[in-house]
């Protein structure tokens, strides 16, 4: 019996980059910034998950992964952010800006990296500015 390591999945950027979008629109309200931060966390989480990284949760994916990611910390930023927006009762008043708007950055860096997005520059800026 041999054991085969699986290559990393090719991953469809057109699904990806659909959802992105979707996802940005809510970025156009705080109410909604919660929930894009959750919604970018687990469309990191179903990337590592596609590429096969090994790991029972996100964060051991992200620890898998930390090699193939050229911005690791803003990543891990954005995936401390959603942990506490999605297991606390958080003010949206008192979420930052800068926050929400890194912890976005963060993953679609990631999903980049992954080759879930594309890397062009035609994927708009979520902070807005």
């Amino acid at each position: 019996m041999s054991i085969f390591r699986r290559r990393p999945r090719k991953l469809k950027p057109a699904q990806y980059a659909e959802r992105w979008q979707e996802l940005q629109k809510q970025c156009a309200s705080r109410k909604t910034w919660p929930q894009a931060v959750i919604e970018a966390d687990d469309l990191v989480a179903k990337a590592l998950k596609k590429a096969h990284f090994k790991g029972k949760t996100t964060g051991e994916r992200l620890v898998a992964a930390q090699h193939h990611l050229s911005d690791n910390e803003q990543v891990w930023l954005g995936h401390k952010l959603r942990n506490r927006l999605a297991q606390e009762e958080v003010d949206v008043r008192k979420l930052k800006k800068q926050d929400v708007a890194g912890a976005l950055a963060g993953f679609r860096q990631a999903l980049r990296d992954l080759g879930a997005l594309e890397k062009s520059p035609m994927i708009e800026d979520s902070s807005g500015d």
